[in-house]
């Protein structure tokens, strides 16, 4: 029979595997999103993978089924860091900043992570419920964006208010996705101008030029 360890220790030890677990997840979390900045899931082994994280195989393997398992936990992770990036955003961002600065975050960081979100459209375009996590991500940033603005107009939106500016949030990602998957030009998502012409389309799409012109009069 195997003793019982004495008392008190087994808590701890039990906290020190859970620690050196959730460090080696987040080791293999980061080593993949970083391999995905240079090629295609498919083009990634578990033993690069794993080899890049510092780990083993079998470390791969003790959290993650399968590479289709390993990229699942890639997602909840994105969504993790841009549903924390966009509270924090939304919530510290000046007036004047916020549609430039919200703006230009989203498209830095879809621009570094192109290779990986051009694998999520893919399977989206294989499986469209594959879709239903972001856009229920998308509705709830949205959702968060429509308060600020209500916060700084000091006034419900209006129906046809809360139309524009989603609509606009839906031009603005769905231009980001275009751009991703075929790059059409003539202006490209990696340039400034694109930023820019996006910022400016989004603008005008949700009228909040006048909105918050009007809180200002």
């Amino acid at each position: 029979m195997k003793p019982e360890d004495p008392a008190g220790t087994r808590p701890q030890r039990l906290a020190i595997k859970q620690e050196r677990g959730h460090i080696t997840y987040d080791a293999l979390i980061e080593a993949g999103f970083k391999l995905l900045m240079e090629r295609d899931i498919e083009d990634i082994s578990i033993f690069e993978l794993s080899r890049v994280a510092g780990y083993s195989v079998g470390a791969f393997y003790a959290r993650f089924r399968s590479k289709d398992e390993f990229f699942d936990a890639l997602i909840n992770k994105h969504l993790e860091i841009r549903t924390n990036t966009q509270k924090r955003l939304v919530a510290s961002l000046s007036r004047t900043a916020l549609v430039n600065d919200l703006i230009s975050n989203v498209v830095d960081y879809y621009w570094d992570h192109h290779i990986f979100w051009r694998a999520v459209l893919r399977r989206t375009l294989r499986d469209p419920a594959y879709w239903e996590p972001f856009r229920q991500h998308f509705n709830e940033s949205t959702q968060r964006f429509l308060e600020r603005v209500e916060t700084e107009i000091k006034r419900p939106l209006s129906e046809k208010e809360i139309r524009n500016i989603t609509f606009a949030f839906q031009t603005t990602l769905g231009t980001i996705n275009i751009a991703i998957l075929n790059q059409p030009g003539p202006v490209f998502i990696g340039q400034a101008l694109f930023k820019e012409e996006l910022t400016r389309a989004f603008i005008q799409i949700s009228g909040l030029d006048t909105l918050l012109a009007d809180r200002t009069a």
